[in-house]
């Protein structure tokens, strides 16, 4: 039987005391309790990209992180912390301009990980915003246009020599 236990999650800046089982997965807590649905469920192995989220600025797949591994002062960002119906960030309105989804059922994963990107690198080369998106899959084969997106938001994209 799992034990439940008292953790505090601070999720797109605000803090969320749960009782639950530490094993649980962060995707889970996410969707279920949280109700923070933009996070999707992929393939539940890490390797689609589907659940991606951002950790103290870095990029994690939801599904292979349980709540027990962080922190109460970890800073978890999902899809809904970067921008809002009506409000969308600069990276989410360019996915939209550029029509850089099909179905769309990986877009939050995509831009999490391209938000992820632009921070850490603001004026990355095409080389580079394919590399970092390189191991989120999209069943649409919309990558042409999500690297365009990523590299209108990065507007000083570094030519390839």
């Amino acid at each position: 039987m799992a034990r439940a236990e008292k953790i505090t999650l601070k999720v797109n800046g605000e803090p969320h005391s749960l009782t639950i089982d530490p094993g649980e997965p962060l995707l889970w807590v996410l969707r279920d309790q949280l109700k923070l649905t933009g996070t999707k469920f992929g393939c539940g192995e890490g390797e689609c990209g589907a659940c991606s989220v951002l950790i103290n600025g870095e990029v994690f797949r939801s599904c292979m992180v349980t709540v027990g591994e962080l922190a109460a002062d970890d800073q978890i960002v999902t899809i809904e912390g970067l921008g809002r119906p009506g409000n969308l960030s600069e990276l989410q309105r360019a996915f939209v301009d550029h029509t850089a989804f099909g179905c769309g059922y990986c877009t939050p994963g995509m831009i999490v990980t391209a938000e992820a990107l632009l921070r850490s690198n603001p004026h990355p080369s095409r080389d580079e915003i394919v590399s970092a998106m390189d191991d989120n899959l999209c069943r649409c084969a919309s990558y042409p246009a999500i690297v365009e997106a990523v590299a209108s938001v990065a507007g000083g994209v570094k030519r390839e020599d």
